[in-house]
């Protein structure tokens, strides 16, 4: 496993739809390892989107246990070619991303969502999340959709904010 570099914008795969994972292959497993251990690596990092690591596939990694306040969630959360199947509610908060790394924002998401998708063992998956967790998923999904957060704020000149530091 080795630690991945960053994509960040202006980078045009950040902004554009990524493929579908047509066959779980040793190499998908590799990736999903990679962008694992390189979401792990970054503070305060809780999730990380294939284009983020400049691949146009359609896979994420989440995991909202390893932030320093505690959520309800599923633990680590690796998904491939996930759909948000229903959404609830809504929760604003500030949000920061890998990607953007000069910038976090208010951004208002659903409270609670119901993702599918397909585990890395072949296994579909359908899950609820609620509060961070769902948050996080829904802004993963963004990054397969070629939407960033800055994309999700009602104001650029109100909602946007330059971050101190990651």
């Amino acid at each position: 496993m080795s630690l991945l570099p960053i994509i960040t914008i202006p980078d045009p795969i950040l902004k554009s739809t990524a493929a579908p994972v047509n066959e779980i292959t040793p190499e998908v497993s590799l990736l999903a390892a990679d962008m694992t251990e390189t979401m792990r690596h970054f503070r305060h990092c809780v999730g990380l989107a294939a284009p983020q690591v400049n691949k146009s596939l359609r896979l994420i990694a989440v995991d909202v246990s390893l932030y320093h306040k505690p959520h309800p969630n599923h633990g680590l959360l690796v998904l491939i070619n996930p759909v948000i199947r229903h959404a609830e509610g809504k929760l604003s908060g500030r949000e920061g991303c890998l990607s953007v790394p000069d910038l976090t924002g208010n951004v208002t998401r659903a409270k609670k969502v119901l993702v599918e998708g397909i585990t890395l063992k072949h296994a579909p998956i359908r899950l609820e999340a609620e509060g961070f967790e769902a948050v996080v998923l829904q802004h993963e999904i963004d990054h397969l959709n070629g939407l960033l957060f800055l994309d999700r704020v009602s104001s650029l000149k109100t909602d946007v904010f330059r971050r101190k530091s990651y």
